[in-house]
């Protein structure tokens, strides 16, 4: 099971950091990855992180502004969102799965949290 929090309303230039916990004894095993769906668009991959941390994927949407972190010890994957667009709006989600930049690659998905950001 995966829950995200952190969500919110924020103006444009703002931050959030975007938490997500991961119940369960194999979280280190898989690779953890942030999506994001905005209303009437496909749900995007904008980041992931491997299994133990080393190796990270950006969209280039995101890339510069968005961080993406792991505790494996926690069972816990982060995103950093700094200089927050209009554009960011979107409901957020993590997942857990394997390498990869498809939503294929991803098993386990959490429920989501709102993204809103004010100009």
């Amino acid at each position: 099971q995966l829950v995200e929090s952190g969500g919110g309303l924020v103006q444009a230039g703002d931050s959030l950091r975007l938490t997500c916990v991961a119940s369960g004894r194999t979280f280190s095993s898989y690779t953890m990855g942030w999506f994001r769906q905005a209303p009437g668009k496909e749900r995007e991959m904008i980041a992931a992180i491997s299994r133990g941390g080393i190796r990270t994927y950006y969209a280039d949407s995101v890339k510069g502004r968005f961080t993406i972190s792991r505790d494996n010890a926690k069972n816990t994957v982060y995103l950093q969102m700094n200089s927050l667009k209009p554009e960011d709006t979107a409901v957020y989600y993590c997942a857990a799965g394997s390498w990869g930049e498809n939503l294929s690659a991803y098993e386990f998905w959490g429920q989501g949290t709102q993204v809103t950001v004010s100009s």
